[in-house]
């Protein structure tokens, strides 16, 4: 099976970083992940790596950059030196640069806990929840430079409980993203897509 190498950046708990690990230690999905890069020295997410034996496992503080572009130029050395093929965003809390978003077009990916184009933004759980909906869900999806606007690549729904909270409905999202983006990566492996316009076609 082809593997690709893929980059994870992350801020908080891991939990999609461990389910991609996962995945791809079963061979569920074929992707190495050979750089974990945090803008939190105290991410649980870190450990999580460490703990899979991820090689390159990398605390880059924002503090010691005059700006988001150097950071993110700085980011990007370490992605390019270790030829990472997609990079992806796992509960990673900042917004990238321009500079960044173009370096990677189109291997630049996401999750989101929301049916985009719907509730984007931070709090895509609770917006979903007080809107009143029904079904709710995640989406992954290539990153542009508008926040939460890339072109989608896959989603998966959830339905909203009279009962639910903003707790109970994102653990019920969060269930599916455990299962969306690792397949989501073994698609983007194993297929490939092109571009219609914002529609991702993936090749047959």
């Amino acid at each position: 099976m082809t593997r690709q190498s893929i980059a994870v950046m992350v801020s908080g708990r891991g939990t999609n970083l461990a389910a991609i690990l996962e995945a791809a230690n079963k061979g569920h999905c074929p992707v190495d992940v050979r750089v974990v890069i945090s803008n939190k020295v105290d991410a649980p997410a870190l450990q999580i790596a460490r703990d899979a034996g991820v090689d390159t496992i990398l605390f880059i503080d924002p503090k010691k950059y005059p700006n988001r572009s150097s950071y993110d130029q700085a980011c990007v050395e370490v992605i390019q030196k270790h030829a990472c093929h997609w990079v992806v965003l796992a509960g990673y809390m900042r917004i990238l640069s321009s500079l960044f978003v173009s370096h990677f077009e189109h291997r630049l990916i996401n999750i989101h806990p929301a049916l985009l184009p719907s509730f984007a933004g931070a709090d895509g759980v609770g917006d979903a929840l007080s809107y009143g909906v029904k079904f709710s869900g995640c989406t992954v999806h290539l990153v542009s430079e508008q926040v939460d606007e890339g072109a989608i690549l896959a989603q998966a729904v959830v339905p909203v409980m009279n009962d639910d909270t903003v707790e109970s409905l994102h653990q019920r999202i969060h269930q599916k993203e455990y299962e969306l983006y690792p397949e989501t990566l073994r698609c983007l492996v194993e297929k490939g897509f092109r571009l219609d316009g914002r529609r991702v076609i993936w090749n047959s």
